[in-house]
């Protein structure tokens, strides 16, 4: 049980230490955990061999929803499957509460370089997706509103979380996640298709976890800037308008420590030498190419464009943004908005974008990268980039749903 006073210290920085479930002894862990929801949306053949591979074992697969069968006929039913799944997996002790703590996870990627981060929970109090929100937890990108709807469906009925949410800290000092002890391992074992490999330590030592909550308050900035969103920004925005509905019901006492007021994140230091941010490209299709590229084109910046006859680059209209990225997405909304027949898809890696506008004759937009140590002085003075600005890291290197909380009393 963590201390009065340790809690008070936690909560000026908007932290909450979560007691952790894990699968139970016997569990297939590289079965177990899938990599986000949110990856290989074009390609659903990824999926199907998830699918197969976990087919006949308790999985992360079974109680999360691939964003690929968002649209899906058959999505409702998913989606009681999915509650019905986390209740027979807490009654049959398939998840077990742990530990009351942090998690340090060391990921090894499929490159080979390491990665670190710390698991814990972030109060939504405490966080405002909305652009030019001054709040302690901040948002990188512009949030669509209307891809929350879907999401908050599963988590309404949800009895636990899963996170694939990675929120970064810019500690340059490497006070934080690097001088971070863990205790004990608590997991340690390959990740399934191409994930790499992944260990976690247990954090319970009030002072190890006192002097993480010193380190992360010497981190925030003049204007209260403390935690920018890396990976699983809509995720985040449904955590917090499933709060905003269901403390509407509760006290003012309960609100104070209600389980879904807070989300479990992994933190990772935006200076980690494994940490790269991808360019996310784009892919267009169902769409006529002339009409597009006639549609974009203009004397802004220039964009490289890849469809099934080959590559070529334009110059496209200035629409404001100081990013090509920005520009670029502003058009493609609009022709969206006027031709609701053409479809879009945000791709990781050049060799996919040119394999799937061949695949979907498609047209491919391939777009630079940011550098990292740019986004909190851009994030602080600017508010959020335009929407899926960079990736950190590619598909196989996002964060697996491994870890779980209980969000309801």
């Amino acid at each position: 049980m963590i201390s009065k006073q340790l809690t008070e210290k936690l909560e000026r920085i908007g932290v909450r230490v979560p007691r952790i479930l894990l699968p139970k002894e016997g569990v297939d862990m590289s079965k177990w955990a899938v990599v986000a929801c949110d990856q290989f949306t074009s390609e659903p053949e990824y999926w199907a061999g998830v699918e197969r591979l976990v087919a006949e074992v308790s999985s992360t697969y079974k109680i999360t929803l691939p964003e690929v069968y968002l649209e899906s006929p058959d999505k409702q039913e998913r989606i009681k499957e999915i509650n019905e799944e986390m209740k027979k997996y807490l009654d049959e002790e398939v998840l077990e509460e742990k530990f009351e703590g942090f998690v340090l996870v060391e990921r090894t990627l499929k490159s080979g370089k390491e990665r670190r981060g710390l698991m814990v929970a972030l109060d939504l109090e405490k966080y405002d997706y909305h652009k030019g929100s001054k709040t302690l937890i901040r948002a990188t990108e512009g949030t669509v509103e209307a891809r929350i709807p879907p999401r908050l469906e599963i988590r309404k009925e949800a009895l636990i979380e899963l996170p694939h949410i990675m929120v970064l800290i810019n500690d340059k000092e490497k006070n934080v996640i690097e001088k971070t002890r863990g205790e004990e391992v608590i997991y340690d074992f390959d990740l399934m298709m191409n994930g790499g490999h992944v260990r976690g330590w247990k954090i319970m030592d009030e002072r190890e976890i006192e002097k993480i909550a010193e380190a992360l308050e010497k981190l925030i900035s003049s204007d209260g800037f403390l935690f920018a969103m890396g990976d699983g920004n809509h995720s985040l925005a449904t955590a917090k308008a499933h709060w905003n509905n269901l403390k509407t019901t509760l006290s003012n006492q309960e609100q104070e420590t209600h389980p879904a007021r807070f989300a479990l994140v992994e933190l990772v230091n935006v200076y980690d030498d494994g940490l790269e941010f991808e360019p996310i490209h784009r892919l267009v299709y169902k769409v006529e190419s002339d009409k597009l590229i006639k549609f974009l084109e203009g004397d802004g910046e220039e964009v490289a464009v890849i469809m099934p006859e080959g590559g070529k680059k334009i110059r496209i209209k200035n629409r404001g943004s100081n990013l090509p990225v920005g520009n670029l997405q502003i058009l493609l909304d609009k022709y969206l908005e006027e031709n609701p027949e053409t479809k879009i898809d945000y791709i990781h890696g050049r060799e996919a974008v040119e394999k799937l506008a061949s695949e979907l004759q498609g047209v491919g937009f391939i777009l630079p990268g940011m550098d990292k140590l740019d986004l909190f002085p851009t994030v602080e003075k600017d508010g959020a980039l335009p929407r899926k600005t960079f990736s950190m890291g590619e598909a196989q290197e996002k964060r697996y749903y491994l870890e779980a909380r209980k969000i309801v009393r």
